[in-house]
């Protein structure tokens, strides 16, 4: 441990963040559950919104669970691999998107808006660093390296450099909490990140990396195919890994890690992390192999059409709040569903019960 005063280094602020997470509140959630039961209406009428609200107490440790100050982080790197061709778009895409964010014109820009969500981007590792002077949004300057390396023809980052990368994930966690968020969900930006969410699922839950392999940017056909096969050569020139820090650092994201990082933190602070897709879901992926405990404090937003979506929400144990066959990522599917969160808390503190209309033994069933 680092001597008192001084800054800890990223594997000992991830060691520490660690041994903070602990397992969901069942007492708060069953109350919660068992408050949502008394409400005036047909016991669990009101579907998933009655069991949002007691996992959002279980994580908060609450009976009475909040959503009032939701942000998004999206954290943005470029990936060594896109030289193969795995995706539709250049690299040079990622920077052009900061800008977007920046700006708020970026679909997570309007729906956060739309919402009043705090909106938070983080460059961990884009190949050219994007020059924005002016915007909505602060771009925050938490680069490791310019992009990662081909995981085809080695390493795609150091151990070093994906401890760093979560860490740094940690940091902008706090941030956000210091800041009074009580709810952060998930956002990404980087070209070529579907294929290496793809190599780390496959990875991570020992499956075949062609049931796990989608589209991404919009490649089919033969493009699909070479991706395919790229994901099942990168996971071939690696062996059998089973740590999930080797595995992180051989075939993952500077992004992807540090999105890892504000899991972690968020489980250790007792703060809801929402999931947004296929590639900030591997992030969560990785955080719960490192800390099975940290799926506790995790709630998926949406499913997305990526095959190896809901391969992973099944792994961690997740329904989604939504279903609309988005695929875009940046976070946009986590800003959609936090109307729908807060929405639950808010029944749960304001609806009126039985017990107020003074039928305290009334349990409806229809």
């Amino acid at each position: 441990m680092s001597a008192e005063g001084t800054t800890p280094s990223p594997r000992e602020l991830i060691e520490q963040t660690l041994q903070q997470i602990r397992p969901l509140d069942h007492e708060a959630g069953a109350a919660a559950a068992g408050a949502m039961d008394g409400k005036v209406k047909p016991l669990g009428s009101l579907g998933q919104l009655e069991t949002l609200a007691a996992r959002l107490a279980g994580i908060q440790a609450t009976t009475e669970p909040h959503v009032e100050a939701p942000a998004v982080v999206i954290c943005a790197g470029d990936h060594g691999i896109t030289a193969t061709g795995v995706s539709a778009y250049p690299q040079e895409v990622t920077a052009l998107m900061l800008g977007g964010f920046a700006a708020g014109t970026a679909a997570v820009g309007v729906l956060a808006r739309e919402a009043g969500i705090r909106l938070l981007v983080a460059d961990l590792g884009v190949i050219q660093a994007p020059v924005i002077e002016s915007g909505q949004n602060v771009v925050l300057d938490r680069r490791v390296r310019a992009g990662t390396a081909n995981s085809l023809e080695g390493p795609a980052m150091t151990l070093a450099q994906a401890q760093q990368a979560v860490a740094h994930g940690v940091g902008l966690a706090d941030l956000l909490i210091d800041d009074g968020a009580d709810l952060i969900g998930l956002g990404e930006m980087g070209i070529g990140n579907t294929t290496a969410a793809s190599a780390l699922t496959a990875s991570l839950l020992d499956r075949d990396p062609a049931r796990v392999t989608g589209p991404g940017t919009g490649v089919t056909g033969e493009a699909l195919t070479a991706k395919i096969a790229a994901v099942d050569a990168v996971l071939r020139r690696h062996g059998d890994l089973d740590d999930p820090w080797q595995i992180l650092a051989a075939v993952g994201g500077l992004e992807i890690a540090a999105l890892t990082g504000v899991v972690l933190r968020c489980a250790a602070r007792r703060v809801p992390v929402l999931l947004d897709g296929f590639v900030a879901t591997a992030a969560a992926l990785v955080a719960w192999r490192i800390e099975p405990r940290s799926a506790d404090a995790m709630i998926a937003a949406t499913l997305s059409p990526e095959p190896g979506h809901a391969v992973q929400l099944e792994a961690l144990g997740l329904e989604p709040v939504l279903r609309l066959g988005m695929r875009l990522g940046e976070g946009s599917g986590a800003a959609l569903a936090v109307p729908i969160l807060r929405s639950a808390a808010a029944v749960l503190r304001d609806m009126g019960s039985f017990a107020d209309l003074g039928l305290a033994d009334e349990k409806p069933t229809a």
